[in-house]
């Protein structure tokens, strides 16, 4: 929650996009393609774990990732390929409500960023799905830049990026560590839970 005093400075939104602005779920891909719910659990908790994707988004390539990973489940080595080359299938769809969200803070002339830990290449085949993001004044991709939440690097990548000063900004993340990261270089923050919770804090700042 940002401070009371901080309520006149801020007139900026920076926003994380996996699970605020769009669920993101492994399983929504591989419920596809392994039937058995126990194999689908074991898969997802050793082969294709949230703990590897996390290398895409600092900066691995797919091709380096899925030859490493099918040389140690041979017998996965077609869902891992489908890994890199389905991946908006992990994306099911926007959170409910906050899409709504950033398009009333848009109409409201607030400008908009996000800084998200996304690789390069997931980003390439998502992007095109997810209009919204054209209304965004600037995007920080941890993938593009080698550089992930909660390292302080990106954060400062980004408000030089954005032209921003901290205390301009409200950044918003669903995530406590990179809550914690972005407060502590002076970026009042938003740990985000749900749409209605968010949405008074907004209109507590009187952006929305």
């Amino acid at each position: 929650m940002a401070e009371a005093s901080a309520i006149s400075k801020i007139d900026s939104v920076i926003f994380d996009i996996g699970n605020v602005l769009y669920r993101w779920d492994l399983r929504c891909l591989f419920e596809k393609l392994i039937d058995d719910p126990e194999e689908l659990d074991w898969f997802l908790a050793h082969v294709v774990t949230p703990e590897w994707h996390f290398q895409h988004d600092a900066g691995r390539s797919f091709a380096v990732m899925v030859a490493e990973r099918s040389r140690e489940f041979p017998g996965y080595a077609d869902h891992i390929l489908a890994y890199s080359r389905r991946f908006p299938e992990t994306i099911p769809g926007p959170v409910e409500g906050m899409l709504e969200i950033v398009e009333a803070l848009a109409n409201r002339k607030v400008p908009l960023f996000a800084i998200s830990n996304f690789g390069a290449e997931s980003w390439a085949q998502f992007r095109p799905t997810a209009p919204i993001f054209e209304i965004f004044s600037d995007i920080i991709i941890s993938g593009e830049e080698k550089l992930i939440k909660p390292d302080a690097a990106i954060f400062e990548l980004a408000l030089d990026r954005f032209a921003r000063r901290p205390e301009q900004c409200l950044f918003i993340d669903d995530r406590e560590d990179n809550v914690m990261a972005a407060e502590a270089i002076g970026l009042a923050s938003h740990h985000f839970k749900d749409v209605n919770q968010l949405e008074r804090e907004l209109k507590a700042l009187h952006l929305l």
